[in-house]
């Protein structure tokens, strides 16, 4: 196992795998009740980094990138899905044996992050949404470019325009991803940082995009689940958010009968990014469990 110390932060590099393949983990030290925390797209654990020095070293916190993604194998034969991320969530919590984890998810990590917890609720320590999705409601807006790639039909079109041309790959890239966060500063460092990695990422970020309306619509039978769901789980969205918006915290609230609903304000789809140290308050003041303890 790597040990690593990067700046003020100490975090080790244990080997994790799924039929065969690597999953790069980041695994900080800390106490209490671990928080993993799951990225979406088109990102990858480095979403995490302004948020992860607001929990440590007082928290143990795990990041990885799925399959794909980031430092993470890209095996060609795989097929990134939610179901399959759902078995990656599992692998790392299995493979590091984190007990009563709190699940932090955010974007596209909602489906297998949310899953996880509906399947394993007496391993679960709490369940936190940073603007994220998991069922389809008439609120969702699915942001410009994902629009492009998810729509049958056009995403062939929008997928040959981008591979014939970096230029228009990086400015769609830039664009959208810019508009995901509302502190300028932040921009100008972050996005470029993610962009660095995402050409390797692409044949990920279309198979997601490819499973993302069917994952949507199916996942409406677990309305259900949500309602029953025993677990304490705080809702954290950006206000500003004009994608994953206000009214689908809401639907998470009104869903989730153990929830509670944070509105951060001046903060866009990249809450993490835009208010790291009032997502880091809230995370680490989740309660574990029904009678509102906190960690």
């Amino acid at each position: 196992m790597t040990r690593t110390q990067r700046g003020s932060e100490t975090f080790q590099e244990p080997t994790v795998q799924r039929s065969g393949h690597r999953i790069y983990v980041r695994d900080h030290p800390g106490e209490g009740n671990p928080i993993l925390l799951l990225h979406g797209f088109p990102d990858n654990l480095h979403l995490y980094d302004r948020l992860v020095p607001h929990l440590t070293p007082t928290r143990r916190v795990v990041t990885f990138d799925f399959l794909g993604w980031g430092r993470s194998d890209k095996p060609a034969s795989y097929r990134p899905t939610a179901r399959n991320q759902l078995r990656e969530v599992e692998t790392v919590i299995d493979q590091l044996g984190l007990e009563d984890p709190v699940l932090v998810v955010h974007d596209a990590s909602g489906p297998p992050g949310i899953d996880w917890a509906l399947l394993h609720p007496d391993r679960v320590a709490a369940l936190v949404l940073l603007n994220t999705y998991y069922q389809w409601t008439p609120s969702l807006r699915r942001p410009g470019a994902i629009a492009l790639y998810s729509t049958p039909g056009l995403r062939a079109i929008a997928r040959a325009v981008t591979r014939r041309s970096d230029g228009v790959d990086r400015w769609l890239y830039s664009w959208q991803v810019g508009r995901f966060i509302s502190d300028p500063q932040a921009r100008a460092e972050v996005v470029p940082r993610l962009y660095s990695d995402f050409r390797a990422e692409r044949p990920a970020f279309w198979a997601l995009n490819d499973d993302l309306l069917t994952t949507a619509i199916s996942r409406r039978r677990m309305i259900p689940t949500m309602r029953a769901f025993p677990r304490p789980v705080r809702i954290i969205f950006g206000d500003a958010d004009p994608y994953l918006n206000q009214r689908v915290a809401r639907k998470f609230h009104q869903l989730f009968w153990t929830s509670e609903l944070f509105l951060v304000p001046d903060a866009r789809h990249y809450v993490q990014i835009d208010q790291p140290q009032e997502v880091a308050r809230l995370i680490l003041s989740t309660p574990t469990n029904s009678s509102d303890q906190p960690l």
